[in-house]
């Protein structure tokens, strides 16, 4: 029987779902920050959770700025 033992990652993002990253960011800034804060329509134009989720599944320049946001402002507070 093989010994596993769980991988060790740096990564802060590892085991948080997109929808959560959002929901968070979301009730911390709410959409008119959020738009302010990353300039995409999905958060200015009749913003929802799950439209948004849908374009930055599909976008991943989108999805990244979303990443990098949630990183500064729940992980580099400390």
């Amino acid at each position: 029987m093989e010994n596993k033992t769980p991988e060790i990652t740096n990564d802060p993002l590892h085991g948080i779902t997109l929808e959560s990253i959002l929901n968070e960011l979301y009730n911390h800034f709410g959409w008119e920050k959020l738009s302010n804060l990353i300039s995409i329509n999905c958060f200015s134009s009749n913003p929802s959770i799950k439209s948004s989720l849908k374009f930055l599944r599909k976008t991943p320049w989108a999805r990244t700025k979303v990443e990098r946001l949630y990183i500064k402002t729940f992980y580099e507070r400390c």
